[in-house]
């Protein structure tokens, strides 16, 4: 690995795209410590450094910002409106005709749906920073006593949001060109740069709370949840399907070989995301009613405000259960699968074409479905358990989307740089 990792520098292209790439990250990562225009950094440090201070209600958010968040920097969104305005596009496709019409257009179509994913990014990142400016001139964002802000008016107020949003577009902006002029996806490299940012200080912190030896059995339990994501992620099962040979004018198609590979976690991240960002919503409603008596109030503070009630760990379980199906339903369409096939002249060895095909592919999925389910929620609860055993923090690194997310992206990016050293005739990382 390490030799071809070597080789990967010697080629004159690749490099120039990894150190490209290097570039990006490296002024992402400086821009994401640079204060918003009018933010009081010392009360910021010393609010964020008070253990009696809880920001459980924006860890998702705060993740995946690197932890620009709560520090207020230019940068403190980060890539979570892009992710927000994709998912909310990918859910439009499947009810508005025309996005439909849009996405079988092929790349023309794709371009337009990437644009409105642009300025539905812009809106959101304008909606989420005045909501983030308006916490942190409250004093409700961090829950602590000191001002967050030099002051708060309204010039302030409006910099401070134009700043932030500017950010987003800033970040937008660098995903495409890492995508364009370097190696692997874009937006997941900047997600995974921001994850990767808080994953030693979070483990640094067990060790000083816990000591070394649950340090050390943390990191035991972490190489094998790593291990085991890794296999999990890899699996697929493969539908074979074989292609009739027809002839086109004077030439002979078809009489080909392939297969459907469908992952066993099929969904990715994205039910943990719609699950976490779902379940924010009564810590949410207890943060804004601190001060009522009512009884719901209470009921929500009790088992939803931190994560650790058996209650809103088997809440979250069903809830990210449920959204992997309803995700995989309507990213995988058998029908548009089956007719495709049955277009091209392709058939399933044993399986008649048309809504027996349809048919089998559905019982695949939803067989398959299941154990990628299972493996979300038990993942996404590595960190509430841990959070109960060792009274750790629900930004625990081995767990939940930070690791879901590392594995992931290493992979990928790993995968396209081992095709372009293949194309260069090198081995690569994945010897055989």
């Amino acid at each position: 690995m390490l030799s071809a990792f070597v080789n990967a520098f010697k080629t004159p292209d690749l490099r120039r795209k990894l150190l490209f790439v290097l570039m990006i990250v490296v002024v992402f990562r400086a821009g994401s410590q640079i204060p918003a225009p009018g933010v009081d950094v010392a009360n910021v440090q010393a609010c964020l450094g008070d253990p009696t201070n809880s920001q459980g209600v924006y860890n998702l958010i705060n993740l995946f910002s690197g932890g620009a968040l709560l520090q207020l920097t230019i940068f403190a969104l980060g890539i979570m409106p892009y992710i927000t305005a994709s998912i909310i596009l990918q859910l439009l496709v499947v009810v508005i005709p025309r996005l439909e019409a849009l996405k079988k257009e092929g790349q023309a179509g794709q371009t337009k749906i990437t644009q409105y994913t642009r300025y539905l990014t812009l809106g959101l990142a304008l909606l989420q920073a005045t909501g983030i400016v308006a916490l942190a001139r409250s004093g409700n964002l961090i829950n602590c006593d000191r001002p967050l802000l030099h002051d708060d008016g309204t010039q302030t107020f409006l910099v401070m949001v134009i700043t932030m949003t500017a950010g987003t577009a800033v970040i937008m902006w660098f995903g495409e060109l890492i995508t364009d002029r370097g190696v692997g996806n874009g937006m997941s490299i900047l997600i995974f740069c921001q994850v990767v940012a808080t994953f030693p200080s979070a483990l640094w912190q067990v060790r000083i709370s816990q000591g070394w030896w649950v340090f050390a059995l943390v990191i035991a339990v972490g190489l094998l949840v790593v291990a085991a994501v890794i296999f999990v992620e890899q699996a697929q099962r493969r539908i074979p399907v074989q292609y009739a040979r027809r002839m086109v004018g004077r030439k002979m198609f078809g009489g080909s070989s392939t297969y459907i590979p469908l992952k066993v976690n099929q969904a990715g991240i994205i039910p943990v995301i719609f699950a976490s960002s779902l379940l924010y919503l009564p810590a949410m409603a207890v943060q804004f009613n601190q001060t009522s008596d009512a009884a719901w109030v209470s009921i929500l503070s009790r088992y939803f405000e931190t994560g650790a009630h058996p209650i809103y760990m088997i809440t979250f379980f069903a809830l990210i259960v449920f959204f992997t199906y309803f995700y995989v339903s309507i990213t995988f369409n058998p029908t548009e699968v089956a007719d495709n096939m049955k277009k091209y002249g392709g058939f399933i060895p044993g399986i008649r074409a048309g809504k027996p095909t349809e048919d089998y592919l559905s019982y695949v999925l939803s067989r398959i479905t299941l154990p990628g389910a299972l493996y979300l929620g038990f993942i996404a609860l590595i960190p509430l358990i841990a959070l109960v055993l060792i009274g750790a923090n629900q930004n625990f690194p081995f767990g939940g989307t930070s690791i879901l997310i590392m594995v992931g992206v290493a992979l990928d990016t790993v995968k396209q740089i081992e095709s372009q050293l293949q194309q260069r005739n090198y081995e690569g990382f994945l010897r055989s």
